[in-house]
């Protein structure tokens, strides 16, 4: 007899799917309607040097203002507005792609000598209209690091809605984890010597399960996750060190930590990421909310970048 709690949470899940099938999700398909032109093609990186991440800087910025006159073309002032920001003086992007709710690698920091390097991958409701809150936390991250460190803001991957049946299954993950692993591959051959760390937020831990295994980085964080479709850290078969942290606050706490079997597609996510049985190494997250790990001054922020410093016993 199934035990009455394996029930409840079962129960609960197949509430949420039904949820989110049934609400309907405004907005969704807007970002992906704007059209944008199709980027230019990019060879490799290389080596980062200053002149050869000029190089793709330069390309990043004409492509984002190319994309920004098709958005006035089409009448989308919002999103215009959003490319103009980004296409502003200071501002660095190793990849621009306008088109489906939007592309970007945009660097923080000088990748041309970093000690560290730490690639940020979003989760749900994250694209060209809302990436607001993934630029201020891989700034506040960076200003926690100092000197000597990156932080690349990955959005490599066309986000589910947060309130989604896409939000509740690996489908859009597995689609991005090939282009992550490609991602850090291509990152690491740039800086061969640097240290680098791949944190991953709620869905975005799905991302990162995926491609863990192609992944030659120290660190795998994964925080706010609602599971990686893994039973265990070991099954991600990684020589990274897999680290977990969730806030107090954090409403994912309740999401129900298993998998459900409905007809053609699985829902949910498995092991909780900070839960024993999963065998990750548990970092401080503080008492904050779902979207609070990088605000400045916090206490996960403080930890995760323990962890990309290589320090991470100071905050264990």
């Amino acid at each position: 007899m199934r035990p009455r709690g394996s029930r409840l949470r079962r129960a609960l899940l197949t509430a949420l799917v039904t949820a989110s099938v049934a609400l309907p999700v405004s907005g969704a398909a807007r970002p992906a309607a704007v059209p944008a032109p199709a980027p230019a093609v990019l060879g490799p990186l290389g080596a980062a040097t200053p002149a050869a991440l000029r190089e793709r800087y330069t390309a990043g910025r004409d492509g984002i203002r190319a994309a920004e006159r098709m958005a006035l073309r089409h009448g989308d002032r919002q999103r215009a507005a959003s490319l103009r920001a980004m296409a502003a003086p200071g501002r660095h992007f190793l990849a621009f792609d306008g088109r489906d709710g939007g592309r970007t690698a945009e660097v923080f920091g000088d990748l041309s000598r970093p000690r560290r390097i730490a690639v940020l991958v979003p989760g749900a409701g994250v694209d060209l209209d809302h990436y607001g809150r993934l630029r201020r936390g891989a700034e506040a991250l960076l200003g926690e690091l100092g000197g000597g460190s990156a932080v690349v803001a990955w959005l490599g991957y066309r986000t589910p809605a947060t309130v989604s049946p896409a939000a509740l299954t690996a489908g859009r993950a597995d689609e991005a984890a090939p282009r992550l692993r490609s991602f850090v591959r291509e990152l690491g051959a740039s800086r061969p010597a640097a240290r680098v760390s791949v944190l991953c937020h709620s869905y975005g831990s799905v991302v990162c399960a995926g491609a863990a295994s192609g992944l030659d980085v120290a660190d795998l964080v994964l925080y706010g996750s609602p599971g990686t479709g893994a039973d265990s850290a070991a099954a991600l078969r990684t020589g990274a060190t897999v680290r977990a942290g969730r806030g107090a606050d954090d409403w994912i706490a309740g999401v129900p930590h298993l998998e459900l079997e409905l007809p053609f597609v699985t829902v949910g996510f498995g092991t909780d990421p900070v839960a024993p049985e999963f065998g990750a190494e548990v970092f401080d997250a503080g008492d904050g909310g779902h979207s609070d790990y990088l605000e400045p001054g916090s206490v996960p922020l403080r930890s995760i970048a323990a962890i990309v410093a290589g320090e991470a016993g100071r905050h264990a």
